[in-house]
């Protein structure tokens, strides 16, 4: 098992940029709402040492020194896209009605729905105030613009793929390229925008820029397929949140794919029970049956291999240092091999 020591160090430099940048107090609950969801106090404004994983800007600072530029630059677009990343979370919560998030409750649980829309809002509002200080990085105008329109492309991007996921729980023919359409929208857009914003400021050219994109949406697609499989057969214990996905009749791949492909007597049980407003614990015991019985686990494995090889192809093609390649690969591999 992967330690990937590249994210531990680089979510340090995130965190503290971040912590630094976050400093604003008035008014002090919205404020403190955007602490508590990003790990740092808990709800009455005691210091905590927590956080997310720092994926996401890991990767942004990771492409930028892989494409020979000083990741010190990259730290207001790597902020940016954790900042975007958050604000996704805290509304994902609210759609979801999840209570719990690493282990405890989650924004909305404690304010409120509408507080938990400010502190969302103003998470967002603050990924483009971070953004624009790669001016102060020494950044021309021109790299400035072109990333910050890439940023908010690819957040319209991921803003789309989850109206398409809430949509197909009220839907029954959900086809797998569906499913893969919303994914890449969904999880794929902002993995590609972190990569595709470090290669900007590395001073990359729009080929190069584009390429690192499309590698960094394979990796975010094969990192929500084995998001779906903790969704269904995953630990509380271990994801810090309950594998419900079931009971919220969500079309994870492996309920799309049983829909589709298991035999016929097993897809008329899953669609019936799918079809019902409220699921019983045997309904679900049932849906865990049939994705069994179609070998849904295996094919969702599968597959996210398949788009992490994609990944790595489309990174060894690029012009990328020794280094900074040999951990970009570290860290594909370490997202997929954990908890699968």
């Amino acid at each position: 098992m992967l330690t990937a020591p590249p994210l531990a160090r680089y979510r340090r430099e995130v965190d503290q940029y971040l912590r630094s940048f976050l400093s604003a107090q008035d008014p002090p609950l919205l404020y403190r709402m955007a602490r508590y969801h990003l790990g740092w106090e808990d709800a009455d404004g005691r210091p905590l040492d927590g956080g997310g994983k720092g994926l996401r800007p890991a990767l942004c600072l990771l492409a930028c020194e892989a494409l020979g530029g000083e990741r010190e630059k990259a730290l207001p677009a790597a902020a940016a896209v954790e900042l975007v990343h958050n604000f996704s979370l805290v509304h994902d919560d609210i759609e979801d009605r999840d209570a719990e998030r690493h282990h405890r409750p989650t924004v909305w649980s404690v304010w409120g729905d509408a507080q938990a829309i400010n502190a969302g809002d103003a998470l967002l509002a603050l990924a483009h105030l971070a953004l624009f200080r790669l001016a102060d990085a020494g950044l021309s105008a021109a790299t400035v613009v072109n990333s910050a329109r890439v940023l908010d492309a690819r957040t319209l991007e991921m803003v789309e793929g989850q109206t398409l996921d809430l949509g197909f729980e009220g839907e029954v023919n959900v086809g797998l390229d569906d499913y893969f359409g919303m994914i890449e929208k969904k999880t794929g857009a902002l993995f590609g925008c972190a990569l595709h914003l470090g290669a900007l400021v590395a001073g990359a050219d729009d080929a190069t820029a584009g390429r690192i994109d499309s590698a960094g949406r394979a990796l975010g697609t094969a990192f929500q397929i084995k998001d779906d499989v903790l969704g269904v057969w995953g630990q509380a214990g271990k994801t810090g949140k309950p594998a419900d996905d079931i009971r919220r009749r969500k079309k994870s791949l492996p309920v799309v794919y049983a829909l589709n492909e298991a035999p016929e007597q097993r897809r008329e049980a899953l669609k019936a029970v799918y079809q019902q407003a409220e699921l019983s614990e045997n309904d679900i015991s049932t849906v865990v049956d049939c994705l069994d019985a179609a070998g849904a686990w295996n094919y969702c494995a599968d597959v996210a291999e398949s788009y992490k090889a994609q990944a790595l192809m489309i990174l060894d093609s690029l012009p990328l240092n020794d280094d900074a390649k040999r951990e970009l690969r570290d860290m594909a591999t370490f997202l997929l091999e954990r908890d699968f």
